[in-house]
């Protein structure tokens, strides 16, 4: 077990490729995983395409995913947890840097880094990561399930359980219902938004929003479709709107279904400027924009409990499984939704 198959991308060419590198070996405080499982997301899109650059890596190259889950296989020293081989895991989507302030006094980290951006991740055989960061999962939750945790499921539930903080009976706006947007759809129904508006252009992925807890699905071209919302929610306008997609044309129409008090949350991330449009209304009717990040510390444990006890079941949003060989394969099938994948699961 010296060499392993790897997704990596090359910062400086712009290329992507699996290539035979080193298994790593861990270091004092980290485990080595064996991946079972790793999800495709469009943040590994936008790694590629360069859209997404990263912030913190020390290379020129890394080994590409923050969604992975596997079975610990080998113990680096100075451990603290009693964790051991054998055990199945998924794993946080980032790591604390350990040198910033909110690091030293024991707070949230500021610079957070996320594995497959800023360090090397799971498109691998092979990850080193540290063991803060390992979830242990039960023998019910399959891996590829247990992968998309991470991100794909973690990033709506926090954006929904903590950023909004929705509560029971309001109405929620879902704009793209794609991997991160079905969840979020999935998340409103479980928090008890009521009622929630899915909003995508394609009849598929509109048809999937019914199917995973919608109550409404719709096309943000309709002509008519601010008196559809405005119908749907009684005259009062969202409570909420998600913005899962991160395009400008949706932050403006997403702001304008907003009713009094009702809060943006920009959940798909965009390099793009922010813009809302909206004037004296907007202010009126006392709107508000959040910004939006991955999950919170609590967000995978939560879910993992969740999937665990039946209340949640991801197997529907597992749309294929595809050889870490053919990594860019998955990638171009994401990127441009062929077959309109919810999650693309890459496995040994």
């Amino acid at each position: 077990m010296d060499t392993m198959l790897a997704g990596r991308f090359h910062l400086d060419s712009k290329k992507f490729a699996v290539e035979e590198v080193p298994v790593p070996v861990p270091g004092p405080g980290e485990v080595l995983i064996e991946v079972k499982a790793a999800g495709v997301c469009l943040s590994d899109v936008h790694l590629l395409d360069g859209s997404l650059p990263p912030l913190f890596l020390d290379s020129d190259t890394v080994t590409v995913g923050h969604e992975v889950s596997g079975v610990i296989h080998t113990l680096g020293p100075g451990l603290k947890r009693g964790l051991t081989v054998g055990t199945r895991v998924t794993l946080e989507a980032g790591k604390s840097c350990g040198q910033c302030a909110g690091c030293v006094r024991r707070r949230p980290c500021s610079q957070m880094r996320t594995a497959g951006i800023d360090y090397d991740g799971g498109w691998a055989q092979y990850m080193v990561t540290p063991e803060e960061t390992l979830i242990p999962i039960p023998d019910n939750l399959p891996f590829d399930q247990a992968a998309i945790i991470p991100d794909a499921v973690s990033t709506p539930y926090a954006a929904v359980v903590a950023t909004a903080g929705v509560r029971p009976a309001q109405s929620v706006g879902i704009w793209g219902v794609g991997g991160v947007g079905a969840h979020n759809v999935r998340i409103a129904r479980l928090a008890g938004a009521a009622p929630i508006i899915a909003v995508d252009p394609l009849p598929s992925a509109r048809e999937r929003a019914l199917a995973f807890g919608a109550d409404f699905a719709l096309d943000p071209a309709a002509p008519d479709f601010a008196d559809q919302v405005r119908a749907a929610t009684g005259g009062r306008g969202l409570d909420f709107a998600f913005d899962c997609a991160g395009v400008p044309a949706v932050r403006e129409q997403a702001a304008a279904a907003l009713g009094l008090g009702g809060v943006l949350i920009l959940v798909g991330i965009s390099p793009r400027p922010l813009t809302i449009t909206e004037g004296l209304t907007f202010n009126y009717l006392g709107k508000q924009v959040r910004g939006h990040y991955g999950g919170t510390p609590e967000s995978v444990t939560e879910l993992v409990r969740l999937a665990e006890v039946g209340r949640l079941d991801l197997a529907p949003s597992i749309t294929d499984h595809i050889p870490f060989a053919e990594a860019a394969d998955a990638v171009n099938r994401l990127e441009n939704k062929i077959g309109d994948p919810i999650r693309l699961i890459l496995v040994p």
